[in-house]
């Protein structure tokens, strides 16, 4: 399920972003430079993957902090899903991620990595010609993450028991029992994700600070959780 798209088409453009401005003014950026071009726009991931689906898009313009579905919260992890059903499905699919949450994209850096479409970042608070340079990047088939400055190698397991830390407020004793694993694993866990995140017992100690408080603040910082 590849987009198909020569120099001869006519350009198709689909902007997901459920605020009303941000979308609005995507939408006018577009049509102001490629006047001749079908831009759609959707609200929800559940509105944009009906879309994407039927038009085969040039280029699409996301955001990280959308509803699953009408009437459901705006989540980061739910435009983090849909962009790794984007990268899997759709392979030379041509994407600009358009957030305030760039660094949440860290939890998929490999993936992104290997993504063979064009795949450029841009935070919300970019200028018009910033924006708009980035989106013919993404047209042309580059990647530019240079916004994803983080060099942490994380496992899958670790961000999981910072979910389930920091999200969803379980113990260890409790992550233990999600996990299926030993209590003791969680705790070799925590030791292998504050190693990552440069935070140690005996500087934390010095500085008379809570270690897993400052691992929250941390994790945070790094956008291994929203």
């Amino acid at each position: 399920m590849e987009p198909i798209c020569s120099p001869t088409q006519q350009k198709k453009f689909v902007i997901v972003d459920d605020h009303p401005l941000i979308l609005g003014g995507t939408f006018n950026i577009l049509k102001q430079y490629y006047p001749e071009a079908e831009l759609l726009t959707a609200n929800t991931a559940e509105e944009f993957l009906d879309k994407v689906r039927i038009i085969a898009p040039d280029l699409v313009v996301i955001d990280l902090s959308i509803p699953e579905k009408k009437g459901m919260t705006a989540q980061v992890e739910t435009g983090i899903k849909l962009v790794q059903h984007l990268m899997k499905d759709y392979p030379l699919l041509n994407l600009m991620i358009q957030s305030s949450y760039v660094k949440a994209l860290t939890r998929i850096k490999h993936e992104i990595e290997s993504h063979q479409g064009g795949l450029t970042l841009a935070d919300k608070g970019l200028s018009t010609q910033d924006i708009l340079t980035r989106m013919n990047w993404s047209l042309q088939g580059l990647t530019h993450t240079k916004d994803l400055k983080n060099k942490l190698e994380i496992k899958s397991e670790w961000l999981e028991v910072l979910s389930l830390a920091f999200e969803q407020g379980l113990t260890d004793k409790m992550i233990a029992k999600q996990m299926n694993v030993a209590e003791r694993t969680v705790r070799h866990y925590w030791t292998k994700i504050q190693d990552v995140l440069d935070i140690y017992p005996e500087d934390s100690k010095k500085e008379g600070k809570n270690l897993r408080v400052q691992t929250e603040i941390r994790a945070r910082e790094e956008g291994l959780i929203d």
